[in-house]
């Protein structure tokens, strides 16, 4: 049975705790870190909760994932999340993989702040996965084992500066801004039965109120058990790390077609990027102060319910 676990502030104290029916039972223990949370506490030492509670209103919520551990990212990783980025998904056959800086991590009620020189803000919800334990050497991850890897599931939002991230060439620049990475609310801790439920979670994002994106996680094309493997060969992953499994389709981002990139290759360089920018310019949806993004994740059965996300966008101040 899956646990939902928060990490919040209470009277200037950080602390963890199991949240059921709106209220939070303290989880014992200083940990600095999400590793250290998940070492010392397994999902069956916290089905029976004891003490007081405290009502989840009269806390602060911070995120489930600490800025000391690694945040991984997939990109492109929708069908049809690919089509409208511009690729061919029966063409591209590698996964894509970056990393944004732990310091745009936030909690999920934070606003977000649209730097100064930004344009283009865009927003993408994400599946993330927090693993269990330390890979630190070349493994085959399986469906079968996949839960030796997986602690649980939190919401991220991948915000994205498109108009540093695409011309510029710069996805870990565009996609660190600080404040751009809000997670959780809530630490979605899993057994080896919940496992399979995480290929049919509803992603749902809205922007004031209006649905932008909405899909299923059975649209992943290289899910978990493949990503893992690989990165397992690529360097060490850490208990407690983060990866975002990569956003469906409906942001804000609009490249042009295929056959309008290759006239655009001969074309000078800054006449491509001023075409680039001015199609952007043109579309309505991306983020601009005073807009709230709202997202969400839930299983078909609702046994996973990592929350919702708020985030305010806000102008950075001058």
């Amino acid at each position: 049975m899956a646990l939902h676990v928060l990490h919040y502030l209470h009277h200037g104290h950080a602390q963890w705790g199991v949240v059921a029916n709106g209220a939070i039972t303290p989880i014992p223990g200083e940990f600095r870190s999400t590793a250290e949370f998940i070492e010392a506490n397994p999902i069956e030492r916290l089905f029976l909760p004891r003490g007081l509670t405290i009502p989840e209103s009269e806390v602060q919520w911070l995120s489930p994932v600490t800025a000391n551990q690694q945040f991984i990212c997939q990109g492109a990783n929708y069908r049809q999340h690919m089509i409208e980025s511009g690729m061919d998904p029966d063409v591209k056959k590698f996964n894509m993989i970056f990393t944004k800086a732990t310091s745009c991590i936030v909690p999920a009620d934070s606003p977000v702040v649209k730097p100064n020189g930004v344009q283009f803000l865009d927003y993408e919800i994400e599946l993330g996965l927090v693993l269990k334990r330390d890979i630190t050497s070349r493994e085959s991850v399986t469906e079968e084992n996949l839960h030796d890897y997986i602690a649980g599931a939190v919401i991220v939002n991948d915000y994205s500066a498109r108009d540093i991230q695409i011309p510029q060439m710069q996805f870990y620049k565009g996609k660190s801004y600080r404040t751009f990475g809000p997670v959780g609310p809530y630490l979605c801790l899993l057994e080896k039965q919940d496992i399979p439920k995480l290929k049919e979670l509803v992603l749902t994002l809205t922007v004031n109120g209006t649905v932008r994106q909405n899909d299923s996680t059975a649209g992943l094309v290289y899910g978990p058990v493949e990503t893992l493997t690989e990165l397992s060969a690529v360097h060490d992953l850490h208990a407690g790390d983060l990866l975002a499994t990569g956003t469906p389709s409906g942001c804000a981002l609009s490249i042009p077609s295929p056959e309008k990139q290759r006239a655009a290759a001969q074309l000078p360089e800054a006449e491509k990027w001023r075409l680039f920018l001015k199609m952007q310019e043109d579309r309505p949806q991306y983020l601009r102060a005073g807009d709230l993004v709202e997202a969400h994740i839930v299983s078909c059965d609702g046994a996973i319910n990592l929350g919702v996300q708020r985030n305010v966008i806000v102008d950075e101040a001058a």
